[in-house]
């Protein structure tokens, strides 16, 4: 008797030169079998989509349904009726493999399972994944949900370059999850081979131990996809197998290639636009205001048909009373902008209902000011002598608001600006959590151009020292000055 582990689905696999989209090798790569938790990958890639869209945010508070807090194991334990914020759910589907948190993340964003599986078949079918069905947000074995070792590289491709902001998260060791700090079901892969730094890996009986991974040396990068490993240990080394012969075969020096972005597919299918309230939205935002979002992309023009029988001569006096109608407007703001800057800097006058002529371009101030009535007559007061006597200056301190962020990094220094912008971009989109709201700011010495992140607490230069750090990226920390 074998046992149970060894009973799993056809063996599929297939290695792709991820900076050009080439296939290196493949074996059954267009056989259709079951992703298990390679899935979740589609569901992460659409919950970065809707971050980017503005239909959720990471900071979302996202109430836990009974449907996704009953999901089987592998789960982070959400329970129902509970609050946790976005971040946490996407930490623990792309780390632990948590079901419950990827379900949870569907509903947030679609409101149901079966609409969020329509729009991952959607984003599939964009992305040229041709030979995948999907049926739930997590891979638990379902009739007809199904893919391809060929469409998870294609998946796992897409992941890498649309969202390399997000991307890391997929080799963290451990993260915290809220409710707990999880630790990555691929860590054992990620410590072995060199290199390596994702993707996703997938277990079920029906699918065997499955494995989407990406390694990156000097200039190559490689991904592999595999289904239908034996074991745990079997499916990591024949990972590792794979990886070494795309290492081999593909070429040092290749031009990136980014494959294109899928259209926005929105939340619903019908392109219509909703208007999630407060109390009923799952995707409501941390302080409780509704989202509106487009639901689907637009498939023809909205633009408006010409009326039959209707001439230019007809519009034509349309025409020039809408630009009348304008001018007017922007006429009277521009009166509106004056009169309220000369009330704001003149209270006196604003007091006594004087109102300035618009079209008088400010002058040197004389020594003595005729005071004109509304009426731009001049009135029969005696002219008001300005007494020439210089005002002391005032110095106004702003009182800080930064909380304490007065500390900074270093991320090197480059012999140009271009180079040091440069660099702070590109580490910027690789430390998202860290970093995000710090100002990048170039230093000009006599030595070259440092590159730093201004704006940071204490505690968070130092984390993101030791992330970066943890990534051969030189940094250091910038005291307050």
């Amino acid at each position: 008797m074998l046992p149970v582990s060894a009973l799993a689905a056809p063996y599929a696999a297939l290695v792709m030169d991820a900076r050009s989209g080439e296939v290196l090798f493949e074996e059954n790569a267009d056989t259709r079998l079951h992703p298990a938790s390679l899935t979740k990958m589609m569901t992460l890639y659409i919950a970065f989509e809707a971050v980017e869209h503005g239909e959720i945010s990471m900071d979302t508070m996202v109430s836990i349904s009974r449907n996704a807090s009953a999901e089987p194991p592998s789960k982070l334990g959400l329970r129902s009726g509970q609050k946790i914020a976005l971040r946490y759910l996407v930490r623990a589907a792309a780390v632990k493999s948590a079901n419950d948190a990827a379900t949870a993340i569907g509903e947030a964003i679609s409101g149901s399972e079966d609409a969020f599986a329509r729009r991952m078949n959607r984003t599939a079918e964009a992305m040229g994944m041709s030979r995948t069905t999907f049926k739930n947000m997590n891979g638990l074995t379902q009739d007809g949900h199904l893919s391809t070792a060929r469409d998870m590289a294609i998946l796992g491709r897409h992941m890498i370059y649309d969202y390399p902001q997000y991307y890391n998260i997929f080799s963290r060791r451990s993260t915290d999850a809220g409710m707990a700090q999880v630790n990555n079901t691929n860590r054992r892969f990620l410590d072995a081979y060199q290199g390596a730094d994702g993707i996703k890996t997938g277990y079920t009986r029906a699918a065997g131990f499955n494995l989407v991974s990406s390694a990156e040396r000097g200039q190559e990068r490689i991904i592999t996809s595999v289904f239908g490993g034996t074991s745990t240990a079997a499916r990591n080394a024949k990972t590792a197998e794979l990886l070494n012969l795309g290492f081999k075969k593909a070429p040092t020096s290749v031009s990136l290639r980014r494959p294109a972005k899928p259209p926005y597919m929105g939340r619903g299918d019908t392109g219509a636009e909703i208007l999630m309230s407060d109390a009923a939205s799952p995707a409501a935002d941390a302080r409780g205001k509704s989202i509106r979002v487009a639901a689907a992309a637009v498939q023809s023009s909205l633009r408006p048909k010409a009326r039959s029988g209707v001439t230019g001569q007809d519009v034509a006096p349309l025409v020039a009373g809408v630009q009348n109608d304008i001018a007017t407007v922007l006429e009277s703001v521009q009166v509106s902008a004056i009169q309220d800057t000369v009330a704001t800097a003149n209270p006196g006058i604003a007091a006594q209902g004087i109102a300035p002529d618009a079209s008088v371009k400010p002058v040197r101030r004389p020594q003595e000011v005729v005071m004109a009535s509304a009426g731009g007559a001049a009135t029969s007061a005696a002219p008001v002598q300005m007494a020439a006597v210089e005002q002391p200056q005032e110095v106004v301190t702003r009182v800080s608001t930064s909380g304490e962020r007065h500390w900074g990094i270093n991320v090197g220094r480059y012999p140009s600006r271009y180079a040091a912008e440069r660099i702070l971009l590109k580490t910027a989109l690789m430390e998202t959590s860290t970093l995000d709201g710090s100002l990048r700011k170039v230093v000009n010495g006599s030595r070259g151009f440092d590159a730093n992140f201004m704006g940071l607490t204490r505690d968070t230069a130092d984390l993101a020292c030791r992330r970066l750090q943890a990534r051969q990226v030189p940094c250091f920390m910038i005291g307050p000055s």
